[in-house]
Protein backbone atom coordinates (compact mmCIF):
# COMPACT_ATOMS: atom_id res chain seq x y z
CA UNK A 1 0.00 0.00 0.00
CA UNK A 2 1.64 3.46 -1.02
CA UNK A 3 2.02 6.04 1.70
CA UNK A 4 -0.69 8.75 1.67
CA UNK A 5 2.34 11.64 0.62
CA UNK A 6 3.29 9.69 -2.43
CA UNK A 7 -0.81 9.44 -3.21
CA UNK A 8 -0.62 12.40 -2.90
CA UNK A 9 2.34 13.96 -4.88
CA UNK A 10 1.09 11.43 -7.56
CA UNK A 11 -2.66 13.15 -7.83
CA UNK A 12 -0.71 16.99 -7.52
CA UNK A 13 1.34 15.60 -11.09
CA UNK A 14 -2.00 14.39 -12.41
CA UNK A 15 -3.97 17.89 -11.59
CA UNK A 16 -0.51 19.64 -13.26
CA UNK A 17 -1.58 17.57 -16.47
CA UNK A 18 2.02 15.93 -15.87
CA UNK A 19 2.48 12.76 -18.23
CA UNK A 20 1.39 9.02 -16.38
CA UNK A 21 5.10 8.39 -16.16
CA UNK A 22 5.71 11.24 -14.37
CA UNK A 23 2.53 10.38 -11.79
CA UNK A 24 4.03 7.14 -11.66
CA UNK A 25 7.66 8.28 -10.79
CA UNK A 26 6.29 9.68 -7.23
CA UNK A 27 5.46 5.37 -6.67
CA UNK A 28 9.36 4.42 -7.87
CA UNK A 29 10.75 6.77 -5.76
CA UNK A 30 9.09 5.87 -2.58
CA UNK A 31 10.62 2.16 -3.59
CA UNK A 32 13.47 3.56 -4.21
CA UNK A 33 13.89 5.28 -0.56
CA UNK A 34 12.16 2.33 1.07
CA UNK A 35 14.91 0.34 -0.43
CA UNK A 36 17.33 2.75 0.78
CA UNK A 37 15.84 3.17 4.32
CA UNK A 38 16.50 -1.17 4.71
CA UNK A 39 12.43 -1.45 4.56
CA UNK A 40 13.54 -4.50 2.01
CA UNK A 41 15.59 -5.11 -1.00
CA UNK A 42 15.73 -5.83 -4.41
CA UNK A 43 17.77 -7.96 -6.69
CA UNK A 44 18.04 -5.12 -9.31
CA UNK A 45 17.30 -1.45 -9.99
CA UNK A 46 14.85 -2.45 -12.98
CA UNK A 47 12.88 -4.96 -10.36
CA UNK A 48 12.74 -1.77 -7.67
CA UNK A 49 11.30 0.16 -10.88
CA UNK A 50 8.81 -2.34 -11.57
CA UNK A 51 7.38 -2.44 -8.08
CA UNK A 52 7.30 1.19 -8.25
CA UNK A 53 5.11 0.85 -11.35
CA UNK A 54 3.07 -1.91 -10.32
CA UNK A 55 1.66 0.29 -7.47
CA UNK A 56 0.86 3.17 -9.92
CA UNK A 57 -0.79 1.05 -11.99
CA UNK A 58 -3.05 -0.39 -8.86
CA UNK A 59 -3.58 2.99 -7.43
CA UNK A 60 -4.88 4.15 -10.68
CA UNK A 61 -2.48 5.87 -12.31
CA UNK A 62 -3.47 5.38 -16.27
CA UNK A 63 0.22 3.55 -17.57
CA UNK A 64 -0.59 1.76 -20.53
CA UNK A 65 0.83 -1.91 -20.93
CA UNK A 66 4.26 -2.14 -22.46
CA UNK A 67 3.92 -2.89 -26.49
CA UNK A 68 4.34 -6.62 -27.64
CA UNK A 69 7.64 -7.04 -28.36
CA UNK A 70 9.46 -4.59 -25.53
CA UNK A 71 8.24 -6.27 -22.70
CA UNK A 72 8.20 -10.35 -22.02
CA UNK A 73 4.41 -11.70 -22.19
CA UNK A 74 4.84 -11.88 -18.19
CA UNK A 75 5.21 -8.61 -17.89
CA UNK A 76 2.53 -7.39 -20.04
CA UNK A 77 0.09 -9.61 -18.29
CA UNK A 78 0.68 -8.58 -14.93
CA UNK A 79 0.79 -4.67 -16.01
CA UNK A 80 -3.08 -5.84 -17.43
CA UNK A 81 -3.58 -7.15 -14.43
CA UNK A 82 -2.26 -4.44 -12.23
CA UNK A 83 -4.81 -1.96 -14.36
CA UNK A 84 -7.61 -4.06 -13.68
CA UNK A 85 -7.05 -4.37 -10.10
CA UNK A 86 -7.23 -0.75 -9.66
CA UNK A 87 -10.83 -0.69 -11.17
CA UNK A 88 -11.85 -3.41 -9.43
CA UNK A 89 -14.57 -2.81 -6.52
CA UNK A 90 -14.93 -6.21 -5.13
CA UNK A 91 -10.96 -8.11 -4.08
CA UNK A 92 -11.87 -11.63 -4.96
CA UNK A 93 -9.22 -13.20 -2.82
CA UNK A 94 -10.03 -13.93 0.80
CA UNK A 95 -7.87 -11.40 3.53
CA UNK A 96 -6.18 -13.94 4.71
CA UNK A 97 -4.77 -15.63 1.70
CA UNK A 98 -3.94 -11.74 0.62
CA UNK A 99 -1.83 -11.55 3.71
CA UNK A 100 0.38 -14.98 3.55
CA UNK A 101 0.88 -13.98 -0.02
CA UNK A 102 1.99 -10.15 0.84
CA UNK A 103 3.64 -11.31 3.68
CA UNK A 104 5.65 -14.34 1.45
CA UNK A 105 6.65 -11.39 -1.00
CA UNK A 106 7.75 -9.16 1.42
CA UNK A 107 9.58 -11.81 3.20
CA UNK A 108 11.57 -12.64 -0.30
CA UNK A 109 12.38 -8.95 -0.94
CA UNK A 110 14.53 -9.05 2.84
CA UNK A 111 16.63 -11.40 1.52
CA UNK A 112 17.56 -8.92 -1.32
CA UNK A 113 20.16 -6.53 -1.32
CA UNK A 114 19.85 -2.79 -0.87
CA UNK A 115 22.56 -2.13 -3.40
CA UNK A 116 19.54 -2.07 -5.73
CA UNK A 117 18.71 1.23 -4.91
CA UNK A 118 22.55 2.41 -5.00
CA UNK A 119 23.38 5.95 -7.52
CA UNK A 120 25.28 3.35 -8.97
CA UNK A 121 23.25 0.85 -9.85
CA UNK A 122 20.05 3.46 -10.85
CA UNK A 123 23.11 5.30 -13.01
CA UNK A 124 23.71 2.33 -14.83
CA UNK A 125 20.02 1.38 -14.96
CA UNK A 126 18.83 4.35 -16.43
CA UNK A 127 22.02 4.49 -19.54
CA UNK A 128 21.46 1.17 -20.46
CA UNK A 129 17.90 1.99 -21.17
CA UNK A 130 18.94 4.75 -22.76
CA UNK A 131 20.73 3.23 -25.08
CA UNK A 132 17.69 0.91 -26.34
CA UNK A 133 16.10 4.06 -27.43
CA UNK A 134 17.04 5.05 -31.07
CA UNK A 135 18.65 7.81 -31.65
CA UNK A 136 16.07 9.88 -32.71
CA UNK A 137 13.93 9.49 -29.84
CA UNK A 138 16.63 10.51 -27.63
CA UNK A 139 17.01 13.60 -29.46
CA UNK A 140 13.29 14.57 -29.08
CA UNK A 141 12.67 14.02 -25.93
CA UNK A 142 16.24 16.19 -24.97
CA UNK A 143 14.47 19.14 -27.38
CA UNK A 144 11.12 18.66 -25.45
CA UNK A 145 13.05 19.00 -22.19
CA UNK A 146 14.84 22.01 -23.40
CA UNK A 147 11.99 23.52 -24.79
CA UNK A 148 10.08 23.26 -21.65
CA UNK A 149 13.17 24.66 -19.32
CA UNK A 150 13.29 27.75 -21.87
CA UNK A 151 9.98 28.35 -21.18
CA UNK A 152 9.67 28.24 -17.39
CA UNK A 153 13.33 30.25 -17.37
CA UNK A 154 11.52 33.18 -19.99
CA UNK A 155 8.77 33.39 -17.62
CA UNK A 156 11.15 33.44 -14.35
CA UNK A 157 13.51 36.14 -16.10
CA UNK A 158 10.09 38.10 -16.58
CA UNK A 159 9.58 38.61 -13.06
CA UNK A 160 13.10 39.32 -12.13
CA UNK A 161 12.95 42.08 -14.65
CA UNK A 162 9.65 43.48 -13.71
CA UNK A 163 11.53 43.98 -10.04
CA UNK A 164 14.64 45.23 -11.34
CA UNK A 165 12.56 47.99 -13.15
CA UNK A 166 10.81 48.79 -10.16
CA UNK A 167 14.03 49.09 -8.24
CA UNK A 168 15.99 51.11 -10.39
CA UNK A 169 12.66 54.08 -11.09
CA UNK A 170 13.31 54.58 -6.78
Amino acid sequence: MPEKQTLERATKAKRAGKSPSTQAGAFVKEQIDHIREGKHGAKSAKQAIAIGLSEARRSGVKMKSPKKGTASEATRKKAAQDTKAAHRTKKSPSTESKAKRSAASTRALKRESTKAASPKALSRQSHAAASRRSAADRSAAAKKGWATRRARAATASKGSQGSRARHASR
